[in-house]
């Protein structure tokens, strides 16, 4: 039987490159995201949502999802960096706005997965969970948000294997910014990134792949590097 994938944010960077990895290999790929890729393949469904609207989650893709019922494996991927600034110069605004996309938008989904059939769900952390970069604040507080909303609902959802993956610095538009775009001097990250491994989106997802086939190794509800772990 055909096996389902479910990825958020499909429609570029790494959610583009799981989705397109997985339809080459066979499988059902849905896919959540404002805009619809560029990707004509009969094994693709498309829903166009935008995961920012919190309130609207359940009441939209609740009946849609449960059509399905089966997943093999959810990546939850949809999420935004945020402004790079010093913390002190963030407001509250700007926080939520993050904080809200990157861990309530993922809760919201996570209650509609516990009524489905979910063998594994991959949610992306960050390194920056764990490192307070500066400039970083909002994505790093979101970030640490998603990792102890992977480990509670790990208790609540038994029958599912569910893990926040940092998966390394990725090249994309994004990363392209922090990296030629930001003053080193104010923001040491940029030297950082720059002096690292850069992955693309497509060897990205090949390794997130490589963790699948090995998730028995991790406990569920904990949080994975990849940079740490052999998935060779």
């Amino acid at each position: 039987m055909q096996k389902n994938i479910l990825i958020t944010g499909c429609s570029s960077g790494l959610g583009l490159a799981l989705t397109n990895f997985y339809l080459q290999k066979g499988f059902k790929v849905f896919g959540i995201s404002r805009n619809r890729p560029n990707i004509e393949d009969k094994n693709f469904t498309h829903f166009s949502f935008d995961l920012s609207k919190i309130s609207e989650i359940k009441k939209n893709l609740t009946t849609i999802l449960s059509d399905v019922h089966k997943f093999e494996t959810v990546y939850l991927n949809a999420g935004m960096l945020g402004k790079i600034k010093l913390l002190k110069d963030l407001t509250i605004e700007e926080l939520n706005k993050v904080y809200s996309l990157n861990v309530y938008a993922n809760k919201e989904l996570l209650d509609i997965f516990m009524t489905l059939e979910v063998k594994n769900i991959i949610i992306i952390s960050s390194g920056a969970s764990k490192n307070g970069y500066i400039g970083w604040g909002a994505y790093s507080l979101s970030k640490a948000g998603v990792n102890i909303l992977v480990n509670l609902y790990s208790n609540e959802m038994k029958n599912t294997k569910i893990l926040a993956v940092a998966p390394g610095v990725i090249k994309t538009p994004m990363t392209d910014f922090i990296r030629f775009e930001l003053d080193e001097t104010i923001f040491p990250s940029v030297k950082k990134l720059n002096n690292g491994i850069i992955q693309t989106p497509q060897e990205t997802a090949i390794k997130l792949d490589n963790l699948i086939s090995k998730i028995d190794l991790f406990t569920t509800g904990s949080y994975v590097d990849i940079r740490e772990v052999e998935l060779n």
